[in-house]
């Protein structure tokens, strides 16, 4: 049985990922910043919890450790993620923008998965068949953004776009880094979330149909990759 960690799946795209990996067959860690709603969310599915806050070395370490005493890891979701930018009057942009708003966004987008990496990936390297999927957005594509016309362009928000752009820069170098895991990013499509507000125009199911799709790859399939249900993203 491949065992799997998904961060941040105690509802939304994150519930839905591990609610489909369960009922593929897996062992299925869903992280969860708040203990108790962890427990509850994966006392539905048949899932196991394990309180993990991704902003906190210690909440990372103690999971990594509880994972390790059951048996190990094969697969690490990182999916948990924030959205600071909006606000009650719409999207903070650029004018406004602040540094602390901007840190606080990478805390939990960037540095969260360089510290859930760091401390998963020594037993992801003793996996037959190790994988990671780093959830991303389709505003992290600077083609996309750049192009006129498009949702993405249209988009006002910094922190966020620049945030999961840098996770497309993370999941390359560390594909790099480690040749002999699947490490990919993924973009799940607007879906309607309490990150957005709801605003998304596709379901949870349908937004986490490519994680789990991409958390199930084998040895020989794609890595350092960007991609949507739909196919490789252009960067």
């Amino acid at each position: 049985m491949t065992t799997m960690l998904i961060t941040g799946a105690n509802k939304g795209i994150g519930f839905a990922a591990a609610r489909g990996l369960v009922e593929a067959g897996h062992h299925v860690y869903l992280g969860s910043r708040d203990a108790e709603r962890g427990r509850r969310a994966a006392d539905r599915l048949g899932a196991t919890a394990v309180q993990l806050d991704v902003t906190d070395d210690a909440s990372v370490g103690a999971a990594a450790a509880a994972v390790e005493a059951a048996g190990g890891l094969d697969v690490l979701v990182n999916n948990a993620g924030i959205q600071g930018e909006l606000s009650s009057d719409g999207v903070i942009g650029a004018p406004d923008l602040t540094a602390e708003l901007m840190r606080h966004t990478f805390e939990t987008n960037v540095f969260g998965i360089v510290r859930v990496l760091h401390a998963f990936l020594p037993m992801l390297s003793r996996s037959a068949a190790p994988v990671v999927v780093n959830v991303s957005s389709g505003l992290a594509s600077l083609s996309r953004v750049t192009t006129p016309g498009t949702p993405a362009y249209a988009y006002r928000g910094v922190a966020y776009p620049a945030s999961k752009t840098a996770v497309n820069a993370i999941t390359v170098q560390y594909a790099k880094a480690f040749p002999q895991m699947r490490i990919n990013a993924v973009e799940p499509g607007f879906t309607s979330t309490d990150l957005n507000g709801h605003a998304g125009a596709q379901t949870v199911e349908q937004g986490a149909e490519i994680i789990v799709r991409m958390a199930q790859l084998g040895p020989d399939g794609p890595t350092g990759g960007y991609f949507d249900a739909e196919g490789a993203l252009p960067w």
